[in-house]
C-alpha cells in the first residue's frame, strides 16, 4: 500500500482537487476492460488485492455471511472485516451502489464479463512487461551452459526477489528441456 508522510505536502484544496479528478477518472471508465487497465496503471497488484478483497468482504457481510465464513474464505484478519463492516454500517452507499449495479449487470449479461488475461495487457502494453517478456525470450534461446551459469549466480544472490524467483523457474522449465 503506498505510504504517506506525517506532514501533509499538499494543502487541502490541492488534495481535494486531486482526489475529485481520481473520481471524473473513475467515473469515465465505459467497461471493465477500461477498468482493468486503469487499475492496472495505478495499483500494485498487493492494492489492487487489497481492494478486491474489501469489496468481497462488503458484499459477503451485505449478503449476511459470518466473520467465520468470511475469513476463511478470503483469508483475511477478524478487525479488516469488522472494519468494512463498521463502514458499510455508518455509510456504505458506494459499496451498495456498486454491488447492486454489478448484480444487475451479470443478471441481464447472464454471467460475469470475461476476466483480462494477463497475456492479453502484454501484448497490448509490451514497454510495461519488457523486462519479463526480454528475460523469457533470453531463457529460452540460452544454451544448456549460459542457463546453468546463470542459475549459479541466482542460487549465490541468496534472498531472491520475486523476478529471480521467475527468472529461475524459466531456467529449470528450459533446463530440464
Amino acid at each position: 500500500m503506498a505510504k504517506f508522510s506525517l506532514k501533509a505536502k499538499l494543502s487541502y484544496k490541492d488534495t481535494q482537487e486531486m482526489i475529485m479528478s481520481l473520481c471524473t477518472a473513475i467515473a469515465a471508465i465505459q467497461n471493465t476492460r477500461e477498468a482493468a487497465q486503469l487499475l492496472t496503471d495505478l495499483l500494485g497488484k498487493q492494492e489492487m488485492e487489497m481492494l478486491a478483497k474489501r469489496l468481497k468482504i462488503a458484499e459477503l457481510l451485505l449478503n449476511g455471511e459470518t466473520y467465520q465464513n468470511i475469513r476463511e474464505a478470503l483469508k483475511v484478519s477478524e478487525p479488516t472485516i469488522a472494519r468494512v463492516n463498521h463502514w458499510t454500517q455508518q455509510s456504505g452507499e458506494g459499496y451498495r451502489l456498486v454491488l447492486e449495479r454489478t448484480r444487475q449487470k451479470r443478471k441481464n449479461l447472464g454471467e460475469a464479463e470475461k476476466p483480462v488475461r494477463l497475456s492479453a495487457l502484454k501484448r497490448k502494453y509490451p514497454m510495461y512487461f519488457w523486462p519479463q517478456i526480454m528475460l523469457e525470450h533470453w531463457a529460452k534461446s540460452s544454451s544448456q551452459k549460459e542457463k546453468r551459469q546463470m542459475k549459479e549466480i541466482l542460487e549465490k544472490l541468496g534472498a531472491k526477489r520475486k523476478l529471480y524467483s521467475e527468472l529461475d523457474k524459466l531456467l529449470a522449465s528450459n533446463y530440464n528441456t
